[in-house]
């Protein structure tokens, strides 16, 4: 027989259950529309995948799940400083691809490139007083 705490702990399961799949549902039908677009009109696609759908879903759901200011602007904040070393990828991918290199390589290439530049903010923002 279930006691009163079992029962409310197995229903805050089901209820994180759920909430995980729709935010995951919502998520992927975002990233699949932005790729759909993109194969008719790359411009339009590129467009829709720079927004900060991410970060903005991000917040939504973290401020559901803990609507503390002060973590959101923490939160918010770090994004801004971590978006900035992901963009140089976004040069680099099309200079390889259009130096001949493959898809993949470039792509690997942009992602070696962004994490690298993130372990240097990581390591070079705290000395100019970012905590991230």
């Amino acid at each position: 027989m279930l006691r009163i705490g079992e029962v409310t702990r197995h229903a805050g399961e089901k209820r994180f259950v759920l909430a995980l799949f729709v935010k995951s549902a919502l998520s992927g039908v975002l990233i699949a529309c932005a790729s759909i677009v993109a194969r008719r009109f790359p411009g339009f696609g590129a467009l829709i995948a720079s927004l900060p759908l991410v970060s903005v879903l991000g917040m939504i759901w973290l401020w559901r799940d803990r609507p503390d200011a002060a973590n959101m602007a923490d939160h918010a904040e770090a994004t801004f400083w971590y978006v900035l070393p992901s963009l140089p990828m976004f040069l680099l991918i099309p200079a390889l691809l259009r130096h001949g290199v493959g898809f993949w390589p470039a792509l690997g290439a942009g992602c070696l490139l962004t994490i690298v530049l993130y372990l240097a903010v990581t390591w070079i923002g705290p000395r100019f007083g970012l905590v991230l």
